[in-house]
C-alpha cells in the first residue's frame, strides 16, 4: 500500500512538472512571410503579451505589423494595378489552446483572435493610367477576427495564421471613393517566447 501510495504522489509530481503552469505570464515574439488573398507578398512581425489563464490555454494581446504588395482595384479600368501598403498595424486580442497532456515539450494549438487593423496609405504606380489624379490613395480603420494554429516546441513557436480583414475604399484626394483593396493576407510564422514555464520540466 505505501509503494502504490509513494507511487500515484511521485506520478502527480512528474506530471505537473512537465506541465505550463497558469497564472504565468509570457512575451513572443514572431516573425514571417505575408501573402495578401488574390496574389502579392510581404512580411510581418508580431509581438505578444500573454497570461496563462490555464496549464493549455492562454490570452494575449498581439501587436502587429504586416508591409503588403498586393493588388488595388480602380473602378473605371477594366484591370487590377498592384498597390504597395507601407504598413498594416494591428492591435488583436488573442485565445490559444494547447493540446499538449504534460509528459512532452511538443505542443500543438488553435487560437482565435479579434483586433484592430490601421490601414496605411497605399501607393498606386500610375504610369499606366492616363490623365487620372491618384496619388496616395488613403486607407481607413477596421475590426476583424484571425484564426491561427500550429506548433510550439520548447521555447519555439511555429505557425500559420489567417486575417479576416474586409475590403477598404481607396480615395483619392478629393475624398472620391475610386478603388479598393483587399486586406485579408494569410501569414506563416516563426519566433520564440520567454516565460510562462515549461511544457516540460526535467
Amino acid at each position: 500500500m505505501k509503494k502504490l501510495l509513494t507511487l500515484i504522489i511521485l506520478l502527480g509530481i512528474g506530471a505537473a512538472s512537465y506541465a505550463q503552469q497558469a497564472g504565468k505570464f509570457r512575451m513572443g515574439l514572431e516573425l514571417g512571410p505575408a501573402i495578401p488573398k488574390d496574389g502579392g507578398i510581404g512580411a510581418l512581425v508580431n509581438i505578444e503579451p500573454k497570461i496563462n489563464v490555464g496549464d493549455n490555454m492562454n490570452v494575449g494581446i498581439r501587436f502587429g505589423v504586416a508591409g503588403l504588395a498586393k493588388d488595388v482595384t480602380y473602378y473605371d479600368i477594366t484591370k487590377d494595378y498592384e498597390g504597395e501598403v507601407s504598413g498594416n498595424v494591428s492591435i488583436t486580442g488573442t485565445f490559444d489552446y494547447y493540446f499538449n497532456n504534460g509528459g512532452s515539450n511538443f505542443a500543438p494549438y488553435i487560437g482565435v483572435g479579434y483586433g484592430y487593423y490601421g490601414l496605411s496609405s497605399v501607393e498606386i504606380d500610375a504610369s499606366n493610367i492616363d490623365n487620372v489624379d491618384v496619388g496616395d490613395l488613403e486607407a481607413n480603420f477596421k475590426w476583424a477576427p484571425m484564426v491561427r494554429a500550429g506548433i510550439e516546441l520548447g521555447k519555439f513557436r511555429m505557425g500559420a495564421e489567417y486575417n479576416f480583414i474586409p475590403n477598404s475604399d481607396l480615395q483619392n484626394t478629393s475624398g472620391t471613393v475610386i478603388g479598393e483593396a483587399i486586406n485579408q493576407y494569410f501569414g506563416f510564422t516563426l519566433g520564440f517566447y520567454v516565460g510562462g514555464g515549461r511544457w516540460r520540466k526535467n
